[in-house]
């Protein structure tokens, strides 16, 4: 069959978007990196495509805030074009600054009359956070969660508290299962209601939540980086442990390609 075709959005200062395209074409999908500058100028090049992706790293050097400047990019000039994609019934994808991102333009979380429901912002510790973390997944119909059970994947952020303007918010998202991906106890990898300390919650996010779907569970934002285990070697014990002859993020990646075939 066809190879689903995936776009990965690059911006000034994102360095995650080959890593990402590598593990999309490895799982059987074909990624092309276009720069932000294009899609503005010509949209509809968008059309083309299955699968949005906007990768990891640091747009626009995260002025003001992090993710913020793509996101208003994406808000003003695109958002009629990504709701066209994603009413055709394709896939968006933000990891760590692109979640930052797809908060931001309101594309994941609807905003209501009071606002934005929901932000990343600093971590508890005050500083970038580069480490391993071990994660409990709640996939409901998130397509990219699909069969997974728990994940283990590194993260690299250092504005990537999940916070709610409330609990009423935080309690709605968890009813409506959008709440796919959270961080657990390295010796206990199972979701929890329990608050888990740091460092296995790295940075603080409340009910432990790292990653978010929309109702739909066609559009996931997540912090931890799928695209840097994709394969064994690339874990810091993989002498030492049976990790299984594949990383565990490219699962995220072949449930994308899988949708579509």
């Amino acid at each position: 069959m066809t190879k689903p075709r995936v776009v990965i959005l690059r911006s000034p200062g994102a360095n995650c978007d080959v890593e990402t395209a590598f593990a999309f074409e490895l799982a059987g999908g074909d990624a092309e990196r276009i720069h932000v500058n294009r899609v503005l100028e010509q949209p509809a090049v968008l059309a083309d495509f299955q699968i949005l992706c906007v990768p990891g790293g640091f747009s626009y050097g995260d002025d003001i805030a992090a993710g913020r400047i793509l996101g208003n990019q994406v808000r003003h000039h695109l958002a009629e074009t990504l709701q066209e994609f994603h009413a055709a019934g394709k896939l968006v994808l933000g990891i760590c600054n692109g979640f930052q991102v797809l908060l931001k333009t309101g594309m994941l979380l609807e905003e209501d009359q009071q606002g934005p429901r929901a932000t990343l912002t600093w971590n508890d510790a005050g500083r970038f956070e580069d480490r391993w973390v071990t994660l409990a997944t709640e996939p409901g119909s998130c397509v990219f969660l699909q069969g997974v059970e728990s994940l283990e994947l590194p993260i690299a952020h250092a504005e990537g508290k999940f916070v709610t303007r409330d609990t009423a918010v935080l309690d709605e998202l968890g009813r409506a299962g959008q709440l796919v991906l959270r961080y657990a106890r390295r010796d206990a990898p199972a979701l929890t209601s329990d608050v888990v300390p740091y460092p296995d919650n790295p940075n603080a996010s409340v009910a432990n939540v790292a990653g978010v779907a929309d109702r739909s569970g066609r559009v996931l934002g997540l912090m931890p980086h799928p695209e840097r285990f994709i394969h064994r070697t690339q874990h810091p014990r993989w002498t030492r442990e049976d990790l299984g002859p594949t990383g565990q993020g490219i699962r995220v990646f072949e449930n994308a390609v899988r949708f579509f075939r």
